[in-house]
């Protein structure tokens, strides 16, 4: 699995003029792609792993805080093109992209092991034509592939 995480101040996505998802920071906008192999076992890596990635402003001791410190939200974005390859040529191939019925699973099972941790998590809508809009604060985007 491949997540792009950008911390933010605020983000939401919306499908057909309708706002399916927002969230007020701080807090992680998360775009997930699914490959061939991925399995629940990986989304729940994942997961975990955006619950206590250190990303948020830090304390007033200095020290980068996580979702989990601060019990702040995240907005988890399904997004099959983070794996298009371009390498070659000048339209891009999506074979490494995982169909549909395998991914929307997967990342419906990151959403739901981020909210067992206890986490609050918006949604985009899986296949459709959505519309994101951010404010970045940094800005700040990491790449995470588990």
């Amino acid at each position: 699995m491949r997540a792009v995480v950008q911390r933010v101040t605020e983000a939401r996505v919306t499908v057909a003029g309708e706002t399916v998802g927002a969230i007020e920071g701080p807090g992680l906008c998360v775009l997930v792609g699914v490959t061939h192999e991925d399995t629940p076992a990986k989304a729940a890596q994942l997961a975990r792993k955006l619950w206590t990635l250190r990303l948020l402003p830090p304390d007033e001791e200095g020290v980068e805080q996580s979702c989990s410190d601060l019990g702040a939200p995240l907005l988890v974005i399904s997004q099959f093109t983070l794996y298009g390859d371009a390498r070659k040529g000048r339209r891009p191939t999506w074979n490494a992209a995982a169909p549909g019925p395998v991914a929307e699973p997967l990342v419906d099972e990151v959403v739901a092991q981020l909210r067992a941790l206890g986490a609050k998590v918006e949604t985009g809508r899986f296949g459709a034509d959505m519309q994101v809009a951010l404010v970045n604060d940094g800005p700040f985007t990491v790449l995470v592939e588990v």
